[in-house]
């Protein structure tokens, strides 16, 4: 996650207190969520974020060794899994950096002979601030929950739809890289989307979801009452997954990842999917973000959860994730 420097001095505070929730919008649903008989194994959940988040990536700073071997491994795991790439090659030049970043992108082509021609992006930040300055007995930021967790789900979440070729619509896997250097990957990424005339329908970026939230809802939604999608993704899992984090509009956090560039761009439903409430974590970009913090089983049932969601957003004849007027 960007750096949020006016939320430090109040961090700690977050952490020791518990925001009064506000309930969530109503939603009846209207069709019977899918029985996804596809599951997300805990191994392959484990192995890949032990190694994004393992030391010898360096904390994968953008524009650093590190995150090249970052982005050598997330283009074999597409190649692996038959995700094609979007450009000439899955690395997408990052037009606002001094020296050469890449995003890495990854595309399934929809299913369906019209609906083919809308896209869903389903989109994680794959950097991180990298080594600490001073010196100290661990010096390297392994951002494990911000953002290796995201990554990870975007990942299982390609994996599946490669397997079960279950979207009408094609999908747009996106690992971003100069995130916190101030979004520059996604808003490289959403101009020159734009420029090609990309159909977009609606985008899910997953932030820190890394370790589950004490709460009766799985995760919440950056930039609520925009859109409609909150409604939906509950609608399409059948559960409550989504719920409304008071904090979250407090610190305007819908600003601050990699959604917010392509609203801006788009004027669609582009929204973040987060678990990091600020009390459940004490380790935003801190050297004791590791592995070792991660919960996999919360991780993997995260993912699972969600794919009945990503896959009626993929698949529905109709737009029904709309922004609110």
């Amino acid at each position: 996650m960007k750096k949020l420097y006016f939320l430090l001095p109040f961090i700690f505070l977050a952490c020791k207190s518990s925001p009064t929730e506000v309930n969530q919008k109503s939603s009846k649903s209207s069709s019977k969520p899918l029985d996804i008989t596809y599951k997300v194994k805990e191994t392959e959940v484990s192995d890949f974020l032990k190694y994004l988040s393992s030391d010898e990536l360096e904390g994968r700073e953008t524009g650093t060794k590190g995150i090249e071997k970052a982005a050598v491994f997330l283009e074999d795991f597409f190649k692996k899994n038959n995700v094609n790439s979007y450009f000439k090659t899955y690395r997408d030049t990052l037009s606002n950096f001094k020296s050469p970043a890449y995003n890495i992108v990854g595309v399934l082509e929809g299913t369906d002979p019209e609906l083919k021609k809308e896209f869903v992006v389903l989109s994680a930040h794959y950097d991180h601030i990298g080594l600490e300055k001073k010196q100290q007995a661990d010096v390297i930021n392994n951002g494990a929950n911000d953002d290796a967790s995201g990554v990870t789900a975007v990942a299982e979440m390609a994996k599946y739809f490669a397997e079960t070729k279950s979207n009408k619509r094609s999908v747009l896997f996106v690992f971003f890289a100069g995130e916190e250097k101030g979004l520059l990957g996604s808003k490289s990424l959403a101009q020159k989307l734009k420029r090609q005339n990309f159909n977009l329908y609606a985008q899910l970026n997953i932030e820190m979801i890394g370790v589950p939230m004490k709460r009766d809802y799985l995760a919440y939604i950056t930039g609520f009452d925009k859109s409609n999608m909150a409604e939906k993704i509950n609608e399409y899992t059948g559960k409550k997954t989504i719920g409304f984090l008071p904090k979250e509009a407090e610190y305007k956090l819908f600003y601050r990842s990699d959604n917010y560039s392509f609203f801006e761009v788009f004027g669609k439903p582009c929204q973040s999917i987060s678990t990091f409430d600020f009390e459940n974590f004490d380790f935003y970009h801190h050297v004791s973000d590791e592995f070792k913090a991660m919960d996999i089983p919360h991780i993997t049932s995260f993912v699972q959860e969600f794919l009945p969601a990503v896959t009626r957003i993929a698949t529905t004849q109709t737009e029904e994730i709309t922004m609110n007027k």
